[in-house]
């Protein structure tokens, strides 16, 4: 292993695998990302040559959108290809991220996350620009501090070449961008047996070429359309695990092993956090101290978070989990998820309210109509809902557990409106229905 140490920022600790892995890179300045493609410009102005025997070809545009354009030529034509940005300069690529990914070419974004300009402008960062891309298909890897900026950097060009897939490389703007820590620095050099070479030949292969012409962007029917759009879940399904491989090759280069998942705390925690990028340190901190005290708590670090791998999530799951809080720094409009704060009922209450509803709960699921509801409780009679359940979850159910007082608001509400209930009984259903979305798995 050949590291050093030294203090660098978290763009800084991203550049490096940017630079060996592309042979283009399309930059805009947009704060906080842009000392990263500043470093990228700087080493390629001093000559230094990528994995591919020459310096990156770095292209200033005239804005995002004109960059995510050259970064989809520059793919199309057989260049790995690069961009660093952050909220309204990634908004302007998704169209764009739509036909990357849409080819299956694998380009990397890196992003360092930041608000989006709504009432006003702020520079300071959330992850409402990164909810925003989840649907254009690109893979998502979030890294939570500036030695993880640097590794995962590699993880996500090197999983991205092997995958055939674009890859967003995220991490918070600020707080991780610009942050200084004194890392582990790995030498390029030795990074470049990890790199698939078949797969960069066979991407460079697939390239546009005069030469040897070949139909793209065409008009399809809806039957050819729909076919041509679900034939690559194959490649989403094999992704996790490619990027396992990617972490684990890693491993044995730089001694630090990651996971999809990474778990930190109590072997027999019963209350779990969930959470990706920054606020993962933090979390870890006061974990660590609560377990030493004798709580039995713990956190569930995302790694990769498109695709999204449900199975490696409960695995990393403690069997004795009760309660699970997934944390979220974006925030969302059109919904009014903060009612369900005015029942000043624990997280931990809700989520027992919601595992133990049942047909003798009344508690509805969202969504149902009173219909359904009826028919679902037909059902429910003619079986065991806790046992079922636990034979579809397997090992990593979670154990029944009393209503708590939300829970028995509801059925208090529930008795009062068949009583002849008003419109206030009505509106606090709606507070208790939103409730369970807050808890509801995507």
């Amino acid at each position: 292993m050949s590291t050093q140490r030294r203090a660098v920022t978290g763009m800084e600790a991203a550049a490096s695998a940017a630079y060996a892995l592309s042979d283009v890179a399309a930059i805009f300045p947009i704060t906080p990302a842009s000392h990263m493609a500043e470093k990228v410009e700087s080493w390629a102005a001093a000559g230094r040559e990528n994995f591919f025997g020459h310096p990156v070809v770095v292209k200033e545009m005239q804005s995002e959108k004109g960059v995510a354009g050259t970064l989809h030529g520059c793919l199309a034509g057989g260049a790995l290809a690069t961009t660093m940005t952050a909220s309204q300069g990634l908004m302007l690529m998704i169209p764009n991220m739509y036909k990357i990914s849409g080819e299956m070419l694998p380009g990397v974004f890196h992003v360092t996350t930041r608000s989006l300009a709504a009432h006003a402008l702020s520079i300071f960062g959330d992850h409402q620009d990164l909810m925003a891309v989840r649907a254009t298909g690109v893979a998502m890897l979030g890294s939570a501090s500036v030695q993880e900026c640097q590794d995962l950097s590699w993880v996500a060009h090197l999983s991205a070449i092997e995958g055939s897939l674009p890859f967003v490389h995220f991490f918070d703007g600020f707080r991780t961008s610009d942050e200084v820590q004194t890392i582990d620095v790995i030498d390029p050099e030795t990074m470049r047996p990890l790199v698939n070479w078949q797969a960069v030949s066979a991407f460079r292969h697939r390239a546009m070429d005069p030469e040897h012409p070949a139909i793209r962007g065409t008009a399809q029917n809806p039957d050819i359309y729909f076919q041509n759009r679900e034939a690559p879940n194959a490649a989403y399904d094999a992704l996790p695990a490619i990027v396992q491989k990617t972490m684990d090759a890693l491993a044995g280069v730089c001694g630090r092993q990651y996971h999809l998942f990474d778990y930190v705390g109590a072997a027999d925690a019963e209350r779990v956090i969930v959470t990706m990028a920054s606020s993962c340190e933090t979390v870890e901190a006061t974990v660590r101290a609560l377990v030493d005290a004798g709580e039995k708590v713990g956190l569930v670090k995302v790694r990769l978070y498109r695709p999204f791998s449900a199975e490696h999530l409960l695995a990393a799951l403690p069997a004795t989990a009760r309660v699970v809080c997934a944390l979220d720094r974006a925030g969302r409009r059109g919904r009014r998820a903060p009612e369900c704060a005015r029942h000043r009922g624990s997280l931990r209450t809700l989520l027992q309210g919601v595992h133990a509803g049942s047909s003798q709960s009344g508690l509805r699921h969202h969504g149902r109509t009173r219909a359904e509801d009826a028919l679902h409780r037909g059902h429910q009679r003619r079986r065991d809902p806790p046992v079922a359940a636990r034979a579809r979850l397997g090992a990593h159910a979670l154990p029944a557990a009393h209503p708590g007082r939300l829970l028995r608001l509801r059925l208090r509400r529930h008795r009062e409106r068949q009583q002849g209930g008003g419109p206030h009984r009505e509106r606090c259903r709606g507070q208790v229905r939103a409730g369970v979305l807050l808890v509801r798995l995507e």
